[in-house]
């Protein structure tokens, strides 16, 4: 099939294109019959220099639904392996293709279609994504960005009037998703274990290129670059759980090497805090369990520090002692990073040696007594009242106590703990209710006002007050599915 080039506003690269093919298959377009245009993420769009009207149009919705390619694309699909709960296996793109990179004032930016259809990787699958899961990434990861959590993002959904069979027949969808780059510890596992050295020196180079141009001249540049992955990684799992967020699927393959959160499937926010929730419906032993979360980060470097080994040092024993010190730096980077947090969310500006206490204690009384994670927070910053218990009361003088002993005013306090705390998450239950109502009904304004709550969580605005409600009992045993 000849793949349809269209005239567009697009400012496209395809430098991943320019490594060797063992990194990729270029592909051919999979069309779809009624591509139909159904969110569009205006802000993103402007951001990335896309004419809005553009995008609207019939030609511009033919690239959302891979119908046709915009100027000066080279349609790909990566190609990665990775460990899938501890087990290792041979993956890629198999539903995604990467149509370049969008060179922006603000940066270069990967545009990939999800659910465009089958690939060389795609094992047997269909290559499509149902609606709700496509959704549910767009409300997912635009509410991350507004939390300023390093993530990938949403520009678009269309469908495309066919159905797809899952555990039942449901409507097909593309999303459209900007992120830094795709590149994983899954697709150095891949140069590793079926490429040469070679390859994996090739993938390194290109990778400090894009993401950590300033240690290229490092007397040790593979070094530097596994404590650069390190250190963002330490930061961006400190930030989930500040904010009660569970990935679900924290797979090799899961892990972007820019240090973005990528590939939300059974994610979701913690409502009532217990550090062993799990929600993704596969996770039956609790791997990706909100607790484990920090672990499975190292778990994780570790497997990308063994990919490293031969550009580490020339003798093993020395490349393996210096990849284990690198990614042993994880705990104490991410640690100061999550007690930092903590401290913002609780009005402490200053270190005191007792803090870790006075925060462990109050998690403690949080999970015995069931609190929402969130909306504790909330209630500590507006001066509201916990629950009624001795233990509580003990903990709240103690927490008084500690806030005068530092040299701030009510105000600046308060100021604080409002920009620490996010006065909405996109709760459980809000989403399944935005994502039924479109695909049910056809009927989007209930994702675009939760959409629109979500967009400034540290407003503590009106509006968001009744998005900051409980759930039903309903959802008390809530799972998520992958989508695929």
């Amino acid at each position: 099939m000849t793949n349809t080039r269209i005239k567009t506003s697009w400012n496209l690269e395809n430098s991943y294109a320019e490594l060797p093919e063992f990194f990729y298959s270029k592909i051919n377009l999979s069309k779809v019959s009624s591509p139909k245009l159904v969110v569009l993420n205006n802000e993103l769009a402007e951001y990335l220099g896309f004419d809005i009207n553009e995008l609207q149009s019939k030609e511009g919705v033919s690239y959302f639904a891979g119908n046709s390619v915009p100027k000066g694309s080279i349609p790909i699909a990566q190609a990665y392996a990775g460990h899938q709960f501890g087990y290792f296996t041979m993956l890629g793109d198999g539903r995604a293709m990467l149509l370049g990179e969008q060179i922006t004032p603000n940066g270069k930016y990967d545009i990939q279609l999800k659910g465009s259809g089958r690939t060389p990787y795609s094992r047997g699958g269909d290559g499509r994504a149902a609606l709700g899961p496509m959704l549910r990434e767009y409300i997912v990861s635009e509410a991350m960005h507004a939390l300023d959590i390093p993530t990938s993002r949403s520009l678009a959904v269309v469908t495309t009037g066919e159905p797809v069979i899952r555990e039942k027949i449901l409507k097909v969808a593309i999303l459209t998703r900007v992120a830094s780059s795709h590149i994983r510890v899954g697709t150095f596992e891949y140069a590793a274990n079926f490429g040469t050295e070679e390859n994996v020196r090739q993938l390194a180079d290109y990778t400090i290129d894009r993401h950590y141009k300033e240690i290229e001249k490092d007397d040790f540049p593979y070094l530097s670059f596994l404590k650069e992955v390190v250190k963002r990684q330490a930061s961006l799992i400190a930030k989930w759980q500040l904010v009660g967020f569970i990935h679900g699927v924290m797979n090799t393959d899961n892990m972007a090497l820019s240090g973005e959160t990528i590939d939300y499937g059974p994610c979701a926010f913690m409502d009532a805090y217990n550090p062993d929730t799990v929600f993704s419906s596969i996770d039956t032993y609790g791997r990706y369990a909100y607790k484990n979360q920090p672990k499975i980060a190292v778990w994780n470097l570790s497997r990308f520090a063994e990919t490293l080994l031969p550009l580490l040092h020339e003798k093993n024993d020395k490349a393996i002692k210096l990849a284990q010190d690198a990614v042993a730096e994880f705990y104490e980077l991410y640690h100061n990073n999550w007690i930092s947090g903590m401290r913002k969310k609780l009005g402490i500006f200053n270190e005191e040696a007792e803090d870790e206490a006075l925060i462990e204690e109050l998690l403690y009384i949080m999970h015995k007594n069931n609190e929402d994670y969130t909306n504790t927070f909330i209630k500590l910053t507006f001066g509201n009242t916990l629950n009624d218990s001795a233990e509580y009361k003990e903990w709240h003088n103690k927490w008084q106590a500690r806030l005068q002993r530092q040299n701030k005013t009510k105000d600046k306090l308060f100021e604080l703990m409002k920009n620490s705390n996010p006065a909405v998450i996109p709760r459980n239950h809000r989403v399944e209710e935005a994502l039924r109502t479109a695909d049910e009904n056809e009927d989007y304004s209930v994702m675009d006002k939760l959409i629109s709550v979500l967009k400034n969580p540290f407003a503590h605005s009106a509006d968001q007050k009744e998005y900051a409600e409980l759930p039903p009992p309903s959802f008390c045993n809530y799972k998520t599915f992958c989508g695929t």
